[in-house]
């Protein structure tokens, strides 16, 4: 039998080869993640994942689930919101971006109450039926079987609970569409200059084109037994933020 080949950017791969490839990208991207995403978004990506935040409902003791939360930063938005008597756990497959989440959690206030784990998206290491809330931003692009990964995040929701995926889309024009295109593709210049490596952000640019449509992934969320599915076109569609609840 054949094996079942993956997207890695523009390349088919075994699941396996996709996972270490994957896990070496944020191995050599880690300590300037923050940075990158920074320079590459202009600073907008911040913004946009205090709306994911906002659109989860999520109130004060109350417990959230960030997937592949990489160095934490939405964590620490979470945690502003839930305050001391919730909880914020963070899970990433990759222990550098763990490591360095710890360290910037520990420099932020309230950050020692983030929870960070070291785990993967398709086989999640918690109770059913825990979180009030889980999230992923930017990172279902990253994930090998992005089905099993959302049956996952729904089994660990409570009932009533809801999913946020923030993620790279399909821009609403065409002209939207080459432009972002373009600009995404020169991403790989600028992580030569600032990470000394262009080959994560080539990936980065390639893996955007792979992902599924607006209306592919909220076919996806209905598929994996999510009920109320919508999403919003952000940046006119270059970000879209779906929503599904259990």
């Amino acid at each position: 039998m054949t094996e079942r080949k993956v997207d890695f950017g523009r390349e088919l791969v075994s699941p396996s080869e996709k996972r270490v490839r994957v896990h070496g990208v944020f191995d050599r991207v880690a300590e300037r993640y923050d940075l990158m995403n920074d320079l590459m978004s202009w600073g907008s990506h911040r913004v946009l994942k205090r709306i994911a935040v906002e659109s989860s409902g999520l109130r004060r003791g109350q417990h959230a689930l960030d997937v592949a939360g990489g160095t934490g930063d939405m964590a620490r938005l979470i945690s502003r919101v839930v305050g001391s008597r919730g909880s914020v756990t963070v899970v990433d497959m990759n222990e550098q971006m763990v490591k360095v989440g710890r360290t910037r959690a520990l420099d932020s206030p309230g950050g020692y109450r983030i929870i960070q784990v070291v785990g993967d998206a398709e086989q999640l290491p918690f109770q059913s039926n825990h979180f009030n809330a889980v999230t992923i931003a930017f990172g279902l692009r990253n994930i090998t079987d992005k089905e099993q990964a959302l049956r996952e995040m729904r089994r660990v929701l409570k009932p009533n609970g809801r999913l946020i995926i923030l993620e790279f889309s399909r821009p609403q024009s065409s002209l939207l569409s080459s432009m972002a295109s373009m600009y995404q593709h020169s991403w790989s210049m600028l992580g030569q200059l600032v990470v000394g490596d262009s080959r994560p952000y080539q990936y980065l640019a390639e893996s955007i084109e792979k992902h599924p449509s607006q209306g592919t992934l909220a076919l996806m969320l209905e598929d994996c037994g999510l009920r109320n599915v919508n999403y919003d076109n952000l940046l006119g569609g270059i970000v879209a933020m779906h929503r599904g609840e259990k």
